[in-house]
Order: C-alpha cells, then structure tokens, then sequence
C-alpha cells in the first residue's frame, strides 16, 4: 500500500490551479472536465511520477466547515517540504504570495505559513541542518 492522491480543498479550481503552478510550481498532471468541476491533480517537477495533488472543489458542506473552521483558527491545511524555506519564502515573496507566519525555527524545522488564495493556508517548511554542522537528511 501507498500514497498516490493527497487532496486539498479549494473553492476555486482554475484560481488554484494558477496559484500552484504559476507560484508554487507543481506541474499539472491531469486536467479532465468532469461536468461542473474537473479531476486536476499536480505533481512536483521534482517527482513527476510521485504523488499527486488532487485540487478538489469545496462546495460539500462538510469540507466546507472543516477548511473554514481551519482558516479561522489559522491552522494550516497541509504541509510541503522545501529545500530553504528562507529562500522558498524570499521567491515566493517576490511573485506576490502573502504570508501569515515568516520563517520560524520549530525544533528539527523551520516552517512559514502562506495564503494559497483559495480558502486555505499551506505551511512550507525544510529540515534543520543538525548541530555540530552538516545537512540534515530526509
């Protein structure tokens, strides 16, 4: 057993879409009409073949409560890793993105929180280099 599909609720598809690709810069994998919505699922370029992100449409209520509920806690939905969150978070900075928390060492991370635009905050976050000098592994 593994993980293919990891979702994220959005409340605008194509918004997101731009947002992850043009911003973030997942690839788009997949993109089928399917009536009112689509299946648009992103990759990492890093990992083409690797897991993908399902951008679902919130308009089921109960997802709806659960991302408001989240947003208005200021918790975010998910997390990504990064190489440098200070340098992911300088570009992303530069091309617009608004943050919520700047980058902040958490024991082995160091992790921001940004808006995606599309109801949710996303934290991105990349590994400590261990004490005594070094990188940290993954």
């Amino acid at each position: 057993m593994k993980i293919q599909l990891s979702s994220i609720m959005v409340d605008d598809q194509q918004k997101a879409l731009r947002f992850y690709t043009e911003k973030l810069g997942f690839v788009e994998k997949h993109n089928i009409p399917m009536g009112e919505f689509s299946w648009i699922t992103l990759v990492s370029p890093e990992a083409p073949d690797g897991v993908e992100l399902v951008l679902e449409p919130n308009n089921n209520p109960a997802a709806l409560a659960f991302t408001s509920a989240l947003r208005k806690q200021g918790t975010p939905l998910t997390a990504f890793l990064v190489d440098d969150v200070h340098a992911e978070y300088a570009r992303l900075k530069k091309l617009g993105v608004a943050f919520r928390a700047e980058p902040k060492a958490m024991g082995p991370v160091t992790a921001a929180v940004l808006d995606d635009t599309c109801g949710n905050y996303i934290q991105i976050y990349s590994h400590n280099a261990p004490e005594g000098g070094g990188a940290a592994a993954d």
